[in-house]
């Protein structure tokens, strides 16, 4: 019966398939291989030993191993075991010289540099879905807000390529880290390689250039878990970024907004009691779930403070978080896909709501321009601002209070002041930042 909601409710196949008991176990054998390939390449092993090993140590069972575990008690130990029946005579070399987390931390690597191709392919997915909004909605004039208050006109298609180059920067966060997380070791009990002798160096980098890793410079007999750590801290980034989107789509969907929403079907239900509701479900599972992925940051830290050459508190740790946090990130990921590619704007909604304040939200316009023409901005400041609020308090237009001020008529007449609180003259760059973010990003998205 499946308890976790990983199990049946969250989480893309590709993850769930890196993360498995059946891939990590597929992952420690392929180290074992690399490990004798290396070594017999280096004189370490007979090379006949170490070709029978790559041949036969495939055929290794997970079930085998879990038997012989619940007899000796040493997970490790028992990969070696079952490993060793499959491989005849050369079974005899299985783990020479290594120590458990030479292995364990290496098929660890494995999954860790699976893993981070899948979230790289979808990051890219992503940005071009953010910048392909990002184009049709460039001339989309809408209220920008400060403090959830209306304030001067912005664009949607700006706001939708400030997601897109955060997006962008988690790709080149993801390619400049790999080399330091997709990582693994050769450096036997406490990190001197002292097993293998003056070789051990060698063994290890080629035995990573088998499994298309990067080998550490030193160790001690686990791969330090700063490396660890950073991966953790990449993945509550990315995950606050979704959130960070998710938020924004929940809040202009709210009712008395009505900016845009998710894609709702034709058969979704709403409200097992109000019938009418169409919820922004799923923005609102990535922004749940997201709080989950940022959890593990903090174990993930504390991973890093182990006992001199190592103990073993990391480990029960690492085998909840590795797999929660890399299949939970990566289905948020590919849940804001899919909200973002069938998103639903409402333009008449953006159009009320940009003109819900009949001018107010355009006296900075007015206030800089008074300033060009050649009043105190502090006094250009002032004046704006009280008619602002008599606008307010009057429920007047702004326009026929600034008009009726003999200060601001003296420097505009009425039509140009009219003309300054059009929301759509008011956008500044925000159409020419648009394109010169897709012409710099393209090439990087799917």
């Amino acid at each position: 019966m499946a308890i976790h909601p990983i199990d049946f409710r969250y989480g893309t196949v590709g993850m769930r398939n890196i993360w498995d008991e059946d891939n990590r176990f597929a992952s420690i054998v392929k180290a074992e291989i690399a490990l004798a390939r290396a070594e017999g390449d280096h004189g370490l092993i007979p090379e006949k030993a170490a070709l029978e090993i790559v041949e036969k140590a495939k055929n290794a069972s997970l079930k085998r191993a879990n038997e012989i575990e619940a007899e000796i008690n040493h997970d490790m130990m028992a990969v070696v075991k079952a490993i060793t029946e499959v491989t005849g005579e050369s079974g005899r070399w299985i783990h020479f010289g290594a120590t458990s987390n030479d292995i364990l931390d290496t098929a660890t690597g494995l999954q860790i540099k699976d893993s981070l191709l899948l979230i790289e392919a979808k990051l890219k997915a992503l940005l071009g879905v953010l910048l392909k909004r990002a184009k049709e909605t460039q001339t989309l004039v809408c209220a920008g807000r400060t403090h959830g208050q209306i304030g001067v006109p912005t664009t949607y298609g700006l706001r939708f390529a400030i997601w897109a180059a955060e997006v962008a920067r988690h790709i080149e966060r993801l390619e400049e880290m790999r080399p330091r997380v997709a990582v693994g070791q050769m450096t036997g009990a406490v990190g001197t390689q002292a097993s293998m002798g003056l070789k051990g160096h060698d063994v290890m980098v080629t035995m990573m250039k088998y499994l298309e890793l990067h080998p550490v410079d030193v160790s001690n007999q686990l791969i330090q878990r700063d490396r660890y750590a950073e991966y953790f801290m990449f993945l509550a980034n990315m995950a606050t970024t979704l959130d960070k989107i998710g938020v924004e789509i929940r809040m202009m969907q709210r009712s008395e907004i009505g900016e845009m929403e998710e894609a709702f079907g034709k058969n979704q239900v709403g409200s097992s009691t109000m019938p009418h509701k169409r919820n922004p479900i799923k923005s609102e599972q990535v922004c749940g779930l997201a709080r989950v992925v940022r959890s593990f940051v903090e174990p993930a830290l504390l991973n890093n403070t182990l006992w001199d050459e190592r103990d073993l508190t990391n480990s029960s740790c690492e085998r909840v978080i590795f797999p929660e946090a890399s299949i939970l990130a990566d289905h948020i990921l590919n849940v804001m896909i899919g909200v973002l590619e069938g998103i639903r704007l409402n333009p008449e909604n953006i159009r009320r709501n940009l003109e819900m304040l009949h001018g107010v939200n355009m006296a900075e316009s007015v206030m800089i321009e008074l300033t060009k023409r050649g009043m105190d901005r502090q006094n250009a400041h002032e004046i704006v601002r009280v008619s602002s609020m008599s606008a307010f308090e009057m429920k007047t237009p702004v326009s026929e209070i600034l008009s009726q001020n003999k200060e601001v008529s003296s420097y505009l007449k009425k039509e140009e002041i009219e003309s300054l609180l059009l929301p759509d003259n008011y956008i500044g760059t925000a159409e020419w930042q648009v394109d010169n973010l897709i012409k710099k990003l393209l090439p990087m998205a799917i």
